[in-house]
């Protein structure tokens, strides 16, 4: 049944479908506060009130996820889950979304802030698991932006829309729209409160359309075959790859970037809002069971041009990040961070992080990963099971850590 927009809620107990959690001491201090009267926590313990902000990392593994303290990469929480699971933020510097099994789930964890009109009031308190979930019965991309969060249920082409602020209340007020044909989407709320959505069905996918405020739709473009993957660049660009280049959608109109080759598949982006250029990855063996490229893209959102850049090494789609100012981060397999200047595409600096790699068969294996949050990134290294913090600026090693787990996904919030 296609569904108009509308408001919907959906609650469910995370003990309904068999989670459960084992908790690690978590942050302490001795100034103990209670939370804010207005926020309702879904935490495990009473929360501790902080000098100042405690940004937190999500670390996924064969088992369950792990929550660590982001500057010293302390573990403070373990929640098990069942099998291959999915990591994204939810954009309120608090909650992880989990796709997982027939449902979005969500994590909390277990820290926050509460502004109290010129200051704010930070918390931390033991990580767990939200009465929150979104039923799905393939979940697929979640994406942020402009203050909402958007999941997209590629079994049902059931796009849903929340402020995700409102998930620490528990009651987050869902619009909902569905795509005239399931298949594997994503879908991005824009500011003036109209949505994109890609186009497709379950046997191939070809662009996206534009739909306004009320959901109708006022543009759309079917020049992007295979379309896959979204970023937003500076002044609300967004940018989705196709098997020959790119669609960008800007200023009410949507532009096609050609790739220089036949087959030139750009399915991986990574944005940022301090720059109009877009990193994105660049295959070309159209017929390769797992191609390892060497090159990257870089697509200018203003001008319309495409640039590659050959790294010398081969990276995959957990590769890609940007910098505090705008600067493309590749990690690849030789074990260091490619740090590339997206005006001119000179790789600018290398940093090594890890020891060499190779990529492995199947997508859902672990391989090392990159997450970056303001000048820090984070590594993982599935072989010797570490995770690795690297100060972007000076390339220094600021600390590292041995999990009890082999790492795959890698996410974080900021607290």
């Amino acid at each position: 049944m296609h569904l108009n927009t509308r408001m919907s809620r959906r609650l469910t107990l995370a003990t309904s479908v068999g989670l459960s959690l084992a908790l690690v001491t978590g942050c302490s201090s001795d100034n103990k506060d209670s939370a804010p009267s207005e926020t309702t926590t879904t935490t495990a313990s009473a929360p501790t009130e902080q000098a100042s902000a405690t940004p937190r990392l999500a670390v996924s593994y064969d088992g369950g996820i792990l929550v660590l303290n982001a500057t010293s990469l302390d573990v403070v929480g373990e929640t098990k889950i069942d099998g291959f699971t999915r990591l994204n933020p939810a954009g309120d510097g608090r909650h992880v979304m989990i796709s997982s099994g027939e449902a979005f789930k969500v994590l909390d964890t277990g820290t926050w802030s509460s502004a109290h009109g010129d200051h704010s009031h930070y918390y931390t308190a033991d990580p767990a698991m939200s009465e929150v979930e979104f039923a799905a019965n393939e979940p697929g991309h979640v994406v942020r932006h402009a203050g909402k969060t958007v999941l997209f249920n590629d079994g049902s082409g059931l796009v849903e829309i929340f402020d995700p602020a409102q998930l620490a209340k528990r009651q987050p007020r869902v619009e909902t729209y569905t795509t005239p044909e399931p298949h594997h989407g994503v879908a991005v709320a824009l500011a003036d409160g109209s949505l994109l959505t890609t186009i497709g069905n379950s046997e191939s996918r070809n662009g996206i359309a534009i739909l306004d405020a009320d959901r109708k739709e006022i543009l759309r473009n079917e020049q992007c075959p295979g379309v896959h993957g979204e970023a937003v660049a500076a002044g609300e660009a967004i940018v989705l790859g196709c098997q020959d280049g790119l669609l960008v959608y800007k200023n009410g109109a949507i532009t096609k970037v050609q790739s220089p080759d036949a087959y030139g598949r750009i399915g991986n982006q990574a944005g940022s809002e301090e720059s109009d250029i877009v990193l994105g990855d660049y295959k070309t063996d159209k017929d390769a069971e797992l191609e390892r490229p060497q090159r990257v893209s870089l697509t200018n959102t203003t001008t319309s041009e495409l640039k590659l850049v050959d790294l010398g090494t081969s990276y995959t789609f957990r590769s890609l990040g940007r910098g505090p100012h705008g600067e493309a981060l590749v990690l690849g397999t030789d074990g260091a961070i490619h740090v590339v200047d997206p005006n001119t595409g000179v790789v600018t600096k290398k940093i090594a992080v890890i020891d060499a790699w190779t990529e492995p068969t199947k997508w859902q294996e672990p391989r090392p990963a990159l997450f970056v949050e303001d000048h820090t990134a984070y590594v993982t290294d599935p072989t010797s099971k570490k995770l690795i913090a690297v100060d972007l600026e000076d390339g220094s090693i600021l600390t590292e850590t041995t999990l009890d787990h082999a790492p795959n996904e890698l996410t974080g919030v900021t607290g």
